[in-house]
């Protein structure tokens, strides 16, 4: 599919893998809505790759709603790349056997609603606005990529919050597929292994934890760079015959339960 002069959405774009994607779907000629709750860096972003900055919460229908319509004043509406999301570790139960020390609700919800249902959300708002557009070659309207994680497998000690919200996106990658083939919209998942980004901060203490993250990588012998799940994100928005897989990009890394 060709993406030039077509407009494309990358949520979670302020910064880490969103950033590398949108920059790389900028070089390759469409142009980018920056979707993200960091207006700062957003904004930043934009401003450097001409695009424009969208700042919504992906479960807020109408902020995702208006980042569409900002893309779609760019160009067709081609792409939509969902990097949103957070983390959350702690287990199931405290070590003192209280109930008030189980895991709180709150939390798993909030992680299911960002991870899970913010990537629905915008999946089903972009792919709205997708299947208005005229049709490229074989009927292709657009392509979606979301973003599980090698931990929708691997899920560690304290991370079935996660694992379960990335689980979740996986399971509904092929579903989705389906779905959308009537429009001639694709829906593949990335899940990612361990990625140097911003998450794990600066300095001595960073760069010692990082050390110790990438004991379970095979190779090549370091975590990987945002780059790299860019280049398989446009890959896979381009490549018209990828649809309803979930790739792993973790240079062969299986974790450890902690």
């Amino acid at each position: 599919m060709d993406i030039r002069g077509s407009s494309a959405i990358v949520t979670g774009g302020a910064s880490g893998l969103g950033e590398a994607t949108a920059r790389l779907l900028t070089e390759r000629g469409a142009r980018v809505v920056v979707l993200d709750m960091n207006d700062a860096a957003g904004e930043v972003l934009a401003k450097e790759i001409g695009g424009v900055f969208a700042h919504a919460d992906v479960t807020d229908a109408d902020e995702v709603i208006a980042a569409v319509e900002a893309a779609k004043e760019l160009g067709p509406l081609r792409a939509l790349v969902n990097c949103a999301g957070i983390g959350w570790a702690t287990r199931t139960i405290g070590r003192d056997g209280s109930y008030g020390s189980a895991h709180d609700l709150g939390a798993f919800t909030r992680v299911i609603s960002i991870n899970l249902i913010g990537t629905f959300n915008c999946t089903r708002l972009a792919a709205t606005a997708m299947g208005q557009t005229e049709p490229l070659a074989d009927g292709e309207r657009g392509a979606i990529v979301n973003t599980a994680s090698l931990a929708a497998f691997d899920g560690q000690i304290g991370q079935a919050a996660y694992s379960a919200s990335k689980g979740g996106v996986v399971g509904m990658t092929l579903p989705l597929a389906r779905d959308l083939a009537v429009v001639g919209i694709r829906v593949n998942t990335i899940a990612p292994g361990l990625i140097d980004t911003p998450i794990y901060g600066s300095g001595p203490a960073a760069e010692e934890f990082k050390a110790k993250l990438k004991r379970d990588v095979v190779f090549p012998d370091r975590l990987g760079r945002p780059e790299e799940f860019a280049s398989l994100a446009v890959e896979l928005v381009t490549n018209s015959y990828m649809n309803g897989e979930t790739i792993r990009i973790d240079a062969a890394a299986r974790l450890q339960p902690k």
